[in-house]
């Protein structure tokens, strides 16, 4: 089960398919607020370290982490299962950003928020708030 949502990237006026954006959609989800906010604030950061200012395309880990850490969340190790990995249905209640392989999505309540069914993806952590 998902949520189908972009995070109010349409409604902030950005178009194109398959843009790369799934660091600033998961945080205007997590965060509540604005996709522009999220995504102008996450190409600030990533030119700080140097890199493109755009948030498009993806954000290196350290990166999303100092963003994160600014917003006062922090990470979390995946909670453990004998056989099997952790999926975003195993994360607390709340809002949480998952980490997957090459992807970030925002998970509310254990539901991941997202343009694609990720739900089956194995989550290797997760920012949550402080």
């Amino acid at each position: 089960m998902f949520h189908s949502t972009d995070g109010g990237r349409l409604e902030a006026g950005y178009k194109g398919r398959g843009a790369g954006d799934c660091a600033a959609r998961s945080v205007a989800i997590a965060l509540q607020i604005p996709y522009k906010q999220a995504y102008l604030e996450l190409a600030r950061t990533n030119k700080e370290f140097g890199f493109k200012r755009s948030a498009r395309g993806g954000i290196y880990k350290p990166v999303f982490e100092h963003f994160l850490k600014k917003h006062g969340w922090s990470w979390r190790s995946a909670p453990k299962f004998d056989g099997r990995k952790a999926r975003c249905s195993d994360l607390l209640h709340g809002r949480v950003i998952a980490s997957q392989a090459g992807h970030y999505v925002a998970v509310v309540d254990g539901v991941p928020h997202d343009t694609w069914d990720c739900s089956n993806k194995m989550v290797y952590g997760y920012y949550a708030k402080d």
